[in-house]
């Protein structure tokens, strides 16, 4: 018979279930760790609301007048925005403590302190409290006032009965907490600790010796800790450090996680929508680099950084900061991720032109990656593009999504139709939106179809599609996994170091967009044409560049990959169609403007007249087409061109 004091061996399951309880957040949260997250807790000193049908500056915001709320009370509906006047009184007796307001409430909100966005709360992308002090000082305000704007839209918009289903227009939004906590930081160190261990010991298997380690150390844990006295939390903590502190060996895959958060620049929220959740998303951003200094984060989308800049010159003066010093990393080098077959080799072109350009003039950096996650297919001559824009590597999910033909690699170079070639990379992880979770690290290895050849891959974390982006969780986890014996290493780093199967009918859906992006591209094409001729003849003449850049703009932004194949709600098709109509009208004017630069008295003063017409061939080749003009009493009238040469200049009468 063993001695009283030898080793008893575990039944697995059973110590892997008393582990779990003791962490849950379901089970037991009256005496577990998890019950201990949260110490005293405080009313506010007031709350009043005020809601508006349009989205406002906080300038004109605070001007309005607030009305009492409390917390259980419902607000919208749909696409309204509140704006919450949040009273705060701290007590004296928490000086010491690290002091949160804790918020939950559906919809998106963003905090703003002293005029200034500071931190997006929302519920679905596990941010529910904004830290008001790591440590109240005697000296600090123990009394101030704030201000949270709540968007009446998810993450993923307002569908009714399911996320991608048409907005519900009636839809209420409630607020379901709001208080001042006390947020104990070893307790959140400890659940992130015990997370780990626990998932891999569930995950590793009971076939590997690792797991068993990591589960008697877990379970040691709990008898160690006892949650109604702190003091006994840094000797639970450095037995964790006791697995974390094992290296891995030399030939461990190395994972390379980048903060990230994709932004649909429209899809399920208008436009206009995009931009809070860049400012929310993108703040909070900020954020988490004050308090860590490791955290990388790569941003896409020229037009988002552009909507930041205009609605947001505070925050964009911090992101410049942060990106001098290689941590806001600015990558794609397009104006939108656009979608990669619809555009025509122009517009493809002037992605990039607009974006590279941007990011120049903004950042004194081009991009050296296509960063291109979230669209549906990808022309076969991007590679050439590509290389002509300076761009050396291509990175994309997509592909991993095939339902049918499962694309055969992760890492690979892509050869273009001209012979161009680039470096292509999708995440084996199969999302651009990861937690930074021990399964997510595990399936990136696991799906690596370059075994043997690549030892290396990309994992892009944080909140995506509809915004949110890293979490200060998440950055815990990864710090836990750097090197740990069992698990592939994970490091932060930066981007330097075909058709999808899934998404059936985005070319063939909402064809008045498609009919819209083409009309414009050609008329667009021909305001440079003939702005160019008129320039050339007359040096009088003032070439439109600013105003083309703005049409231009426009009609990248609605290449997006979300707008043009269609995959969009109704709201944005509006949007998307009253901004072609402004490329229409605007571009009609400038191409008036050319030919009577051109032209002066031969352009004809009406179409509708019927007296004359003028033909112009725009197109670098000769061509021979077939025309028309009204005739009288509404009848049609035929004619043809012969031969018309290039930039040619033809009257009809």
């Amino acid at each position: 018979m063993a001695g009283a004091g030898a080793l008893v061996l575990k039944h697995r399951r059973t110590t892997l279930e008393r582990v779990e309880k003791f962490v849950s957040e379901l089970y037991f949260t009256d005496c577990n760790l998890r019950g201990r997250l949260f110490g005293d807790t405080h009313p506010l000193a007031s709350l009043s609301c005020f809601q508006t049908p349009t989205r406002i500056p906080y300038s004109e915001a605070i001007r309005q007048e607030f009305q009492p709320v409390k917390v259980g009370d419902s607000f919208g509906p749909t696409w309204w925005t509140c704006w919450f006047k949040v009273e705060l009184s701290i007590p004296q007796e928490w000086v010491g403590k690290e002091v949160h307001l804790l918020w939950e409430s559906e919809g998106e909100g963003m905090v703003w302190r002293d005029a200034q966005p500071f931190q997006g709360l929302t519920k679905e992308g596990e941010k529910t409290s904004y830290i008001l002090t790591d440590s109240l000082k005697e000296s600090d305000p123990h009394s101030l006032t704030l201000y949270v704007e709540v968007a009446c839209n998810g993450l993923f918009g307002a569908g009714k009965g399911s996320m991608i289903a048409p907005p519900d227009p009636d839809k209420k939004f409630t607020l379901s907490r709001a208080e001042l906590v006390v947020f104990n930081r070893d307790v959140h160190e400890l659940l992130v600790d015990f997370e780990i261990l626990l998932d891999m010991a569930k995950l590793l298997g009971e076939e590997n010796q690792r797991s068993f380690q990591v589960l008697y150390v877990a379970n040691r844990m709990v008898n160690l800790c006892d949650v109604t006295d702190p003091s006994t939390f840094p000797a639970v903590h450095e037995l964790a450090l006791s697995i974390f502190s094992q290296k891995n060996g030399e030939s461990q895959h190395t994972i390379h996680a980048m903060g990230h958060c994709h932004i649909d620049s429209a899809w399920l929220w208008p436009y206009e929508e995009s931009i809070l959740k860049c400012a929310r998303s993108w703040v909070t951003v900020i954020r988490l680099m004050e308090k860590n200094p490791e955290f990388t984060f790569a941003c896409s989308q020229a037009q988002q950084f552009e909507w930041v800049k205009s609605w947001y010159p505070g925050l964009y003066s911090q992101i410049l900061n942060y990106a001098k010093k290689g941590r806001f990393i600015p990558v794609g080098g397009t104006w939108v991720e656009m979608d990669g077959n619809l555009p025509s080799g122009e517009s493809m072109v002037r992605q990039f032109l607009q974006g590279q350009r941007f990011f120049q003039q903004q950042f004194g950096k081009l991009c050296s990656e296509f960063w291109l996650p979230d669209t549906f297919g990808y022309s076969a001559q991007l590679p050439q593009v590509m290389r002509g824009c300076g761009i050396r590597w291509f990175l994309t999910q997509k592909l991993s999504w095939n339902l049918v033909n499962a694309f055969p690699h992760n890492t690979f170079f892509w050869e273009g139709i001209d012979g161009s070639r680039v470096l292509a990379h999708f995440p084996p992880g199969d999302s651009y939106g990861l937690q930074a979770q021990v399964e997510e690290m595990l399936k990136t290895v696991k799906n690596n179809k370059d075994k043997g050849r690549v030892n290396h891959s990309v994992a892009l974390f944080g909140f995506g599609d509809g915004g949110g982006g890293p979490t200060q969780k998440m950055l815990d986890r990864i710090k836990r996994m750097r090197d740990t014996d069992g698990l592939p290493r994970v490091q932060m780093s930066t981007p330097g170091e075909l058709f999808l199967e899934l998404h059936n009918g985005t070319y063939t859906t909402h064809g008045q967009i498609k009919k819209g992006n083409r009309e414009c591209e050609q008329l667009l094409h021909d305001v440079e044409v003939l702005s160019s001729l008129a320039l050339s003849q007359k040096s009088t003449f003032q070439y439109p560049a600013t105003k083309l850049q703005h049409l231009w703009r426009l009609l990248l932004l609605n290449q997006f990959h979300d707008v043009l194949p269609g995959s969009c709600i109704q709201l944005v098709a509006e949007d998307a169609k009253r901004y072609y109509a402004e490329i229409r009208s605007s571009g009609a004017l400038l191409l008036s403007d050319a030919l009577q630069s051109l032209l002066g008295d031969a352009v004809p003063a009406s179409q509708e007249t019927g007296a004359r017409v003028l033909v112009v061939n725009t197109l670098p080749w000769e061509r021979t087409e077939v025309i028309s003009r009204p005739g009288p009493a509404g009848s049609e009238i035929l004619g043809i061109t012969l031969h018309c040469h290039p930039s040619e200049l033809w009257g009809w009468e």
